[in-house]
């Protein structure tokens, strides 16, 4: 593995070295660089530090030229409007770049910190004995492509799936089936569609002896009681629902294209041993109180409508535990068995005032410290054409798996439309990769916090910033490279580049930055981004620069295959990070 420095990386050195020599009373210098359509990079930080040193700016920018060295990799600076600085950077510099790139395989020259952490990421939180319904589709999307960026940066991440399966609705579910055995086969016998319908069949018919028989309900509440205090035979059919329910989730996982691991399933159940330890050492060190029977969590600056403070509440009146009871005995968990250094719970926004008041306890209980951190990456809604939350025609949430088929069959449909070489299985191959990706990306080249609507006719589309869009892409340069035949791509240094060239190879150069700084933020939206620019710019550099035909010189054909190569080497690269693939012939 070999690091490749950046470009902008290189240029900020020189100027930040420049504008220390030409101010060395300056304690912070920063050339604030960024792309520019009038050159390669502008630098706009001399506005600020000639405010500061109170000179002019013109003529503080004209010292730090003079003091820059050009030639190798800065072709040209030249001061702009009050003190901005364009920069060009030379071709050679860039095809060297580009070149390193290449040559270091899948890492594309981006280096892994050198420090990394480890990072626990919850997401993926369907509830056992229960479909999962649209709205579960972006927690295990985000939290599936945070693991990806972060993974890439170097960072040590841990699965965490805090599924539902504890609670009151399973002595209502365990005691159907402790009075009616056989109702649910060995999970190791069905496949996900018979262990939902299984799962169904069980809830419609519990519910319906629950809401009609008062002596069943009574006896539906003393079995939650067995369950919580570990009766054998009440836990062993609890264990039925929760296997059986794991092969229905596997299944719907599996259509996602994603990878569940089975020992990063830890439910609510996992942490019930050790609540009641939580609630002790968080009313030992005065954290939480007693109130009305109930030890809560005030904060002073969390107040209902009458202005009265708002209660954590980990201890129910009753002894019973709720979610922030399981929570917090999970963020113990995670930070001292897991020993992580920041924890990312990919959660609906709707749930951000929990996690605040779960993360500010744990704060004062000394869980969660300067040297770990906690994040709630809320998520928006899924919409329909309406502008509302998704619903059926029926006003019924919308199944994931349902969804995920319709995506894949309209996918099938765009994929035959403008396939030449390909057989029908081929064709349905290649429409899982697409449709599951148009879900993905869509939801992805969202920002997290925002809402989205849910659109398969634009997702599925090949025009506008779609993952089909750069699925082509990838797959028309494979195409050029087939069709290049003896001609392989090599670095030519020396030659000339198109404006084209220079702006996909500059573009290219940024790729790592892009991981590094949206895996930072949490921002899979910027990748995306990143990865829709990439694919554009490539399409006006082939529109302009001959690859094939009419042929160019060997040497600029060469020069303009390795353009090509790397592209599809990021496109690829960035996409799985995403979580999506990239057919190699659609």
């Amino acid at each position: 593995m070999a690091s490749v420095t950046p470009l902008s990386a290189s240029v900020e050195q020189q100027l930040t070295s420049a504008l220390s020599a030409t101010l060395p009373e300056a304690t912070d210098v920063d050339p604030l660089l960024r792309r520019s359509d009038r050159a390669d990079y502008q630098a706009n930080g001399i506005l600020a530090l000639a405010k500061k040193a109170k000179s002019n700016p013109r003529e503080l920018a004209a010292q730090v030229v003079a003091g820059i060295t050009t030639g190798d990799v800065i072709k040209d600076v030249e001061v702009s409007g009050p003190g901005f600085l364009n920069i060009t950077l030379t071709d050679r510099a860039i095809t060297e770049n580009l070149a390193a790139r290449y040559a270091d395989g899948d890492r594309l020259g981006v280096a892994p910190k050198a420090e990394p952490g480890i990072t626990v990421v919850d997401y993926a939180q369907p509830n056992v004995a229960k479909e999962m319904h649209v709205g579960h589709l972006r927690s295990a999307v985000i939290g599936d492509a945070l693991r990806g960026m972060l993974d890439f940066t170097g960072e040590k991440t841990i699965g965490r799936h805090h599924i539902g399966d504890w609670g009151t609705q399973f002595g209502m579910l365990i005691q159907h089936l402790f009075e009616n055995p056989g109702e649910l086969a060995p999970a190791a016998e069905v496949d996900g569609e018979q262990a939902m319908s299984n799962l169904n069949r069980v809830y419609k018919a519990s519910r319906a002896v629950f809401d009609s028989d008062e002596e069943f309900k009574e006896r539906a509440r003393k079995r939650v009681v067995a369950l919580q205090s570990g009766d054998k035979e009440t836990l062993e059919l609890w264990q039925q629902f929760v296997d059986e329910s794991k092969v229905y989730f596997y299944s719907v996982f599996e259509k996602l294209d994603m990878e569940i691991r089975d020992d990063e399933i830890v439910g609510e159940s996992a942490y019930n041993d050790g609540m009641p330890e939580t609630a002790r050492l968080l009313e030992e060190m005065g954290v939480a109180e007693r109130s009305e029977g109930a030890l809560v969590v005030f904060f002073d600056d969390i107040r209902g409508k009458d202005d009265k403070p708002v209660p954590l509440i980990v201890q129910k009146a009753d002894g019973g535990f709720g979610y922030a009871a399981s929570d917090l005995t999970a963020i113990r968990n995670r930070v001292t068995d897991l020993h992580a250094t920041s924890l990312i719970y990919v959660v609906d926004v709707r749930q951000s005032l929990h996690f605040k008041m779960v993360f500010e306890a744990a704060r004062r209980a000394g869980w969660l410290t300067d040297g770990v951190t906690a994040h709630n990456m809320g998520y928006g809604t899924v919409l329909g054409a309406d502008g509302k939350p998704f619903k059926t025609r029926e006003g019924e949430t919308v199944r994931l798996e349902d969804l995920l088929d319709e995506a894949v069959q309209r996918a099938a449909e765009v994929v035959r439309e403008k396939a030449q070489d390909l057989t029908e299985d081929e064709i349905q191959e290649r429409a899982q990769q697409v449709g599951i990706g148009a879900v993905k990306y869509a939801d992805l080249s969202t920002s997290p916090n925002r809402d989205y609507k849910f659109d398969l006719d634009q997702m599925v589309s090949l025009n506008g910033d779609t993952s089909v869009y750069l699925q082509y892409a990838y797959a028309r340069i494979q195409s050029i490279l087939r069709k290049a035949g003896e001609t392989k791509p090599a670095a030519h240094p020396e030659l000339e580049l198109h404006a084209a060239e220079r702006a996909l190879g500059l573009h290219l150069d940024a790729f790592g930055d892009t991981v590094f700084e949206a895996a930072a933020e949490y921002a899979p939206h910027k990748l995306a981004a990143y990865l829709y620019q990439l694919a554009s710019l490539f399409t006006s550099f082939y529109d302009k620069c001959p690859v094939i035909k009419p042929a160019p010189p060997k040497e600029i054909a060469e020069n303009r295959l390795l353009l090509c190569d790397m592209t599809a080497r990021t496109l690829h690269q960035g996409m799985a990070l995403l979580g999506i693939r990239t057919p190699e012939r659609l």
